[in-house]
């Protein structure tokens, strides 16, 4: 069986959110520094197994005194939890290049299962002679139970920050190596 392994390209990868902002609007935000690998043993993707590390501090929402309270003890805590790491436990095939990943996130030293829907978007090999492949992957988090439950009530009703957090994830993994088991 060939198990291949494949790194992050940081430079072609996004990992966003959105969040509720005053009831009426939506904030986009991302981080900026993360690692990961995704090892694959087979033809398809069924059974992969995936590892993330996100640099707390690199949340970028474009306004600096927003993305310093995120960093704040408020919110991510970066300074005591510098990162947020996904860690799979399974990714099973739902359809024609469709999967469901399962794993636990966990923010602020608080660890939550979560499933993320995930398509294959196909490989390639660039002009430089590298294997690439892509996946696009989507869920929804509920902030409160990683302990992120800073809010201030609104006059008019309803809350300033939603709990609900949509989480866009669009990456691209270069092969790294290949590994031969024996039969």
């Amino acid at each position: 069986m060939t198990n291949r392994t494949w790194q992050i390209d940081p430079t072609h990868t996004n990992i966003g959110f959105t969040v509720r902002h005053m009831v009426v609007a939506k904030v986009n935000g991302r981080f900026t520094k993360f690692e990961g690998t995704l090892t694959q043993s087979g033809d398809d993707f069924a059974g992969a197994t995936a590892a993330i590390t996100i640099d707390a501090s690199s949340v970028d929402t474009q306004v600096q005194a927003r993305d310093d309270h995120l960093r704040s003890a408020d919110f991510f805590d970066a300074a005591k939890f510098p990162t947020i790491t996904f860690r799979s436990k399974r990714m099973e095939k739902t359809g024609k290049d469709r999967y469901r990943l399962i794993g636990d996130l966990t923010i602020r030293g608080t660890t939550r299962e979560v499933e993320l829907d995930s398509e294959f978007l196909g490989s390639v090999k660039d002009p430089f002679g590298v294997e690439r492949l892509a996946f696009s992957a989507q869920t929804r988090i509920d902030r409160s139970e990683f302990g992120l439950t800073w809010n201030q009530a609104l006059e008019a009703g309803g809350v300033l920050v939603s709990d609900r957090v949509d989480v866009q994830i669009e990456v691209q993994w270069v092969k790294t190596e290949v590994k031969k088991d024996a039969a």
